[in-house]
């Protein structure tokens, strides 16, 4: 998809649309490079809450998981006992999925190893495209959805005990202008 310049004069990719979440998404995260853990295990968690559904859905809800998942502190989110899945199961903010939701909690203890194995969570992301942001080129007119990179990167996380990962999530790669 070729980008788009707006009424507003931003040159913006198609998919954003007009819907202003979306908007803001694709001007001030989509593609930009992350470095801060918290967040990164916040957008890993955030893709999860994803599958199956539409990127819309879960970024219209973000702050409502921001509330229910003590702001996605890997910490905190590893504690989560049965009492407080049944209690986000109730939770009327977030798409409430049994699965996606113990996940969560899992990938928060996964989380910890890593960053225990690491140094930090970032470091071990970064390391599988080098400390270096990537573009990927377009094929046919589209970005790859996922790349030889994102099919180790998933395999690697789902060796750790990660789940609900797949080799198109990560936002790693960004489409060339």
């Amino acid at each position: 998809m070729s980008p788009v310049k707006r009424e507003d004069g931003i040159c913006r990719c198609a998919w954003c649309g007009t819907e202003p979440v979306y908007v803001d998404y694709h001007d001030t995260e989509w593609g930009v490079p992350e470095y801060d853990s918290r967040a990164l295990f916040e957008k890993l968690q955030l893709d999860g809450f994803q599958a199956g559904l539409s990127w819309i859905t879960i970024l219209k809800r973000r702050e409502g998981y921001r509330k229910a998942f003590s702001n996605f502190d890997p910490k905190k989110v590893s504690l989560y006992d049965t009492k407080k899945v049944s209690s986000l199961l109730q939770d009327e903010r977030i798409i409430r999925n049994r699965l996606k939701i113990e996940s969560a909690v899992t990938n928060a203890k996964a989380f910890l190893a890593v960053q225990q194995e690491f140094g930090s969570f970032d470091k071990y992301l970064w390391s599988f495209v080098g400390e270096k942001p990537l573009q990927n080129k377009r094929i046919g007119g589209d970005v790859p959805a996922r790349t030889q990179i994102s099919d180790a990167l998933s395999k690697d996380l789902k060796k750790r005990g990660f789940s609900f990962v797949g080799s198109d999530i990560g936002g790693f790669t960004k489409e060339p202008d």
